[in-house]
């Protein structure tokens, strides 16, 4: 019976760890993984950035400020999270650096806004750097407290990840599924209603050539220009 080369592992022999690490990997390319988000804030100036979030949804995120460069008064600018109904989900002025967390309860449209308080002087006032990493669903959860709270071992803290990873996929192809329905609905709507209206306008041009039919016919008898 030939002896297994040394340094070739044989087939079956991957630990279940790694393999569990590989499809980690994979879900997490199908996700797509999320990056802090930079951009310059002027004096006196307001940018927004909004993301559309499903319900039930832990937000969590991390934002600094830096100070102007040759600036010695320092990062001025306020921080307001909001939803679409108006709602201050988190406010901070004169923010610099920190961290926020709240859940979603329903799905909406969040948006998150720096207002610098620079003054606009006479001269060109360097911009200020804010970077924003804004997590949600499964990135935003802590694994390591989670272990340590539950005592899961490091695979039990995989197979968790891949659960939440998964329901996460799960959930938003079910929430698709649904827009597609609600759109086809939409456009089944859409088409009935123009039938209708297609229709209708045909028997208003039908009968309105009719009557201009039999107008003009009147009037023609009364010039008596046909018999």
């Amino acid at each position: 019976m030939p002896l297994p080369l040394p340094g070739r592992p044989r087939l079956g022999q991957a630990s279940l760890p790694a393999l569990l690490h590989l499809l980690f990997l994979l879900l997490l390319l199908m996700v797509g993984p999320a990056w802090p988000i930079s951009f310059q804030l002027p004096g006196k100036a307001r940018k927004c950035l909004r993301e559309e979030i499903h319900r039930d949804t832990l937000v969590t995120g991390e934002y600094e400020i830096g100070a102007p460069p040759g600036s010695s008064t320092g990062p001025s600018a306020n921080l307001k999270i909001t939803d679409s109904a108006g709602h201050i989900l988190y406010a901070k002025e004169d923010a610099t650096k920190g961290k926020f967390a709240f859940t979603t309860e329903d799905y909406d449209m969040f948006e998150a806004c720096f207002e610098s308080k620079l003054p606009v002087g006479t001269g060109r006032m360097p911009d200020q750097l804010v970077i924003l990493d804004m997590k949600h669903g499964v990135e935003a959860k802590n694994y390591e407290e989670i272990a340590k709270v539950e005592k899961l071992k490091p695979l039990e803290v995989e197979l968790r990840r891949l659960e939440d990873l998964s329901e996460s996929i799960v959930n938003d192809f079910a929430y698709m599924k649904k827009r597609e329905e609600e759109m086809r609905d939409t456009n089944e709507s859409t088409n009935t209603r123009v039938l209708y209206f297609s229709i209708f306008s045909m028997c208003c041009l039908i009968g309105l050539a009719t009557w201009q039919v039999f107008y003009l016919r009147r009037f023609f008898k009364a010039k008596k220009l046909i018999e």
